[in-house]
């Protein structure tokens, strides 16, 4: 449930990478351990989304902190019975567009004429 957790304090939060410009839907994770966490009386983590993409050979990059997602926010839906992982539920983020953020980081590579890195995390 949570990707980063600080060592001086109790700060956690749950990190997503897109490989595109900032958008209002991205996936979660799955949603049994999001729903014990918030049975558990536990708040939702707050969210970091690193965008990366390109445009006419420009890199971009945003990274964006919720601190607050409410339930509202969260989607839950099943993947297939063909999918890797059968019947899995999971949840996805969604109307960010109304959830406040804050912008941790901006970044543009005027001079490159190559893609972003590929993304070797998992989420």
């Amino acid at each position: 449930m949570y990707d980063v957790q600080c060592t001086g304090c109790t700060f956690r939060a749950q990190v997503k990478t897109n490989n595109c410009k900032p958008k209002n839907v991205i996936l979660g994770a799955g949603y049994d351990i999001y729903e014990k966490v918030l049975k558990a009386g536990y708040l939702a983590p707050p969210l970091i989304v690193n965008f990366r993409w390109e445009k006419k050979g420009k890199l971009y990059q945003e990274i964006r902190f919720y601190p607050f997602v409410a339930k509202g926010n969260i989607k839950k839906y099943t993947l297939s019975p063909k999918a890797r992982r059968a019947n899995y539920r999971m949840f996805r983020y969604e109307k960010l567009d109304k959830v406040p953020f804050m912008t941790l980081y901006q970044s543009i590579d005027p001079n490159s004429n190559h893609q972003c890195p590929p993304n070797n995390s998992s989420n």
